[in-house]
């Protein structure tokens, strides 16, 4: 916390590909979305001024190297807490429920996951869908890039059958193609956490602060209506459960 103090600003590894979660408005330049109103949050929290922050833009694959090699200080990059991640890093409190769905074109016939058996599905490299994707008893054939935007235009032009990701993901691929909807209904559960290197508990312990400040005086639920509404109603936040 000192020398984040001391270097004048928070480093923060974040998407620029994620429409609604992390990404590049085209017009003004800035990194924008959910997961960025989180990583600002943080940073008005330690300097009072949300902008005294450098993004670090990250692959899914990127996402635990870059911590385990102190080139940023946090990742809030639509990353789901599990046992094999928190063996490397450590994680927040969960700031976002998700849940792995697909994203079809509209007349493809497929409804959901169970029709997807034999079909190329896309998913990042890295990421917690990828595996879902893989292991799924009616056996899709995974297909692994390195962004989300990737698997959009390989479904564009018929590379892929589908896509397949958090909600949240699919919910902004389809913002940007009228001709694809989301199909089926969750079959995981992905909990969002914000990534922090190993050894730094008491900034875990700072952030969960924060995330918790954010729940009850409604900067999370503001946070939700300006980038998650097409989702539907915010939700009540995850409630906290935190650890020795």
């Amino acid at each position: 916390m000192a020398e984040i103090q001391a270097r004048g600003r928070l480093i923060a590894g974040v998407d620029q590909n994620t429409y609604l979660m992390g990404f590049r408005n085209p017009f003004s330049g800035e990194i924008e979305g959910f997961d960025v109103a989180m990583a600002r949050e943080i940073a008005e929290a330690i300097f009072g001024d949300p902008n005294k922050i450098q993004y670090k833009v990250l692959t899914s694959e990127d996402r635990v190297a870059a911590l385990e090699r102190g080139d940023v200080d946090l990742v809030v990059r639509t990353m789901t807490v599990t046992c094999e991640r928190l063996e490397k890093i450590n994680f927040s409190s969960v700031y976002y429920e998700a849940g792995q769905r697909v994203l079809v074109n509209r007349t493809s016939g497929i409804s959901g996951v169970d029709g997807l058996g034999g079909k190329k599905v896309c998913a990042t490299k890295g990421s917690t869908s990828l595996a879902a994707v893989a292991n799924h008893p009616v056996k899709p054939v995974a297909v692994s890039v390195p962004d989300w935007t990737d698997c959009l235009v390989m479904l564009q032009q018929g590379q892929v059958d589908a896509i397949s990701t958090d909600d949240t993901i699919l919910a902004g691929l389809a913002a940007q193609d009228p001709y694809t909807e989301v199909v089926g209904a969750r079959f995981t559960t992905e909990p969002y956490g914000v990534g922090i290197p190993k050894g730094n508990e008491d900034f875990v312990r700072f952030v969960n602060a924060v995330l918790n400040r954010m729940r009850g005086d409604g900067s999370w639920a503001s946070a939700y209506q300006d980038w998650l509404n097409t989702l539907g109603p915010a939700p009540a936040p995850p409630a906290p459960r935190y650890r020795d």
